[in-house]
């Protein structure tokens, strides 16, 4: 059972980031340099986009369960968070912006949506749960003598906080709007290689 939910919350990543690419390269209108991959749930077609937050949400959230014991406790609990995050990001549709979906204005919007702003909160709210897992994971690695996984998950969590922090502070800017694109790419490789390498690994010690 614990190999089946750690498998369940290692596909979410690779779901993500892939379907997420090629949305991003077949929709009409979106440039990854200046739109977020959340708009993406506006527009025909949308829907997969919010189904596969919400899809790879919950597969992170049964990973967790699969981690009990494997991980320190700030580390599951921060994953959880994301993960129900991630969720409820999904169920609450982002407001178009910056001419996207196709007819949008490109100037910024007058007013947010109720659900702009709670896919907002949900997300920021998961980002941060998901940096102070891999900072907290980092520290305990490091601890235990793994330096290679303290190093990668020290990464994850400082690379993240800072795309986070410069993408709410960039104005658009393309440079600042790929590198969190990467870091999201990065977070969901480190939940992945996170579950895969905990499959066959014992409790902590």
């Amino acid at each position: 059972m614990k190999n089946t939910l750690l498998l369940a919350g290692a596909i979410a990543g690779p779901l993500y980031v892939g379907i997420g690419t090629v949305e991003a390269l077949v929709r009409d209108g979106f440039d990854l340099r200046i739109h977020p991959l959340s708009v993406l749930a506006n527009g025909p077609g949308g829907w997969v986009h919010s189904a596969m937050m919400i899809t790879t949400g919950l597969l992170t959230v049964l990973g967790v369960a699969g981690l009990r014991g494997a991980v320190p406790r700030v580390t599951a609990i921060g994953l959880l968070i994301y993960g129900l995050g991630v969720t409820a990001a999904g169920m609450m549709t982002a407001d178009p912006v910056a001419g996207f979906p196709p007819g949008t204005p490109t100037t910024p919007p007058e007013t947010i949506s109720w659900h702009g702003l709670g896919h907002f909160l949900a997300g920021a709210i998961g980002f941060l749960g998901l940096i102070v897992a891999a900072l907290a994971l980092a520290w305990w690695q490091r601890k235990n003598g793994r330096p290679g996984w303290a190093v990668f998950s020290l990464i994850t969590g400082v690379f993240y906080l800072a795309s986070f922090v410069g993408i709410g502070a960039s104005g658009g800017r393309p440079a600042l709007n790929i590198a969190f694109s990467v870091a999201v790419a990065l977070g969901w490789t480190w939940i992945t290689l996170l579950m895969l390498r905990n499959r066959t690994a014992g409790p902590r010690s």
